[in-house]
């Protein structure tokens, strides 16, 4: 038995497909999915990386920014605000992975106002 699994962000599917495992980081701390886990709802950690592992493709890696993971019935939904694939990457390379993937989300990031600007 597997996981049905859709990473999905505001305007489209990003990836989606079967696995063994998901991995994600939540405010509460890291979740591991395996089939016939309890349902369960999480808010993902800003700036996290959530891993999808399968028996028979190279594991998915996302950067998420903002969003939720709900698991329930063996499916795995992934509802991020914003997300970036990397495939193929080996687990040996996550940290520097992780650190790629959350720089390229910072353009991603909504603009800030600048409320205060010491005068020079």
């Amino acid at each position: 038995m597997t996981l049905r699994v859709a990473l999905v962000v505001p305007d489209r599917e990003l990836w989606s497909g079967e696995a063994r495992t998901v991995i994600a980081k939540t405010t509460e701390g890291d979740i591991g999915v395996l089939t016939g886990h309890s349902p369960v709802f999480g808010v993902l950690a800003e700036g996290s990386l959530v891993e999808i592992l399968s028996d028979d493709a190279d594991p998915v890696r996302a950067a998420v920014s903002g969003g939720f993971l709900s698991v329930a019935d063996d499916r795995v939904s992934i509802l991020a605000a914003e997300a970036r694939l990397a495939l193929g990457v080996g687990v040996g390379r996550r940290a520097l992975v992780t650190r790629r993937l959350a720089v390229a989300l910072v353009p991603l990031a909504k603009p800030r106002v600048l409320l205060w600007a010491p005068r020079i």
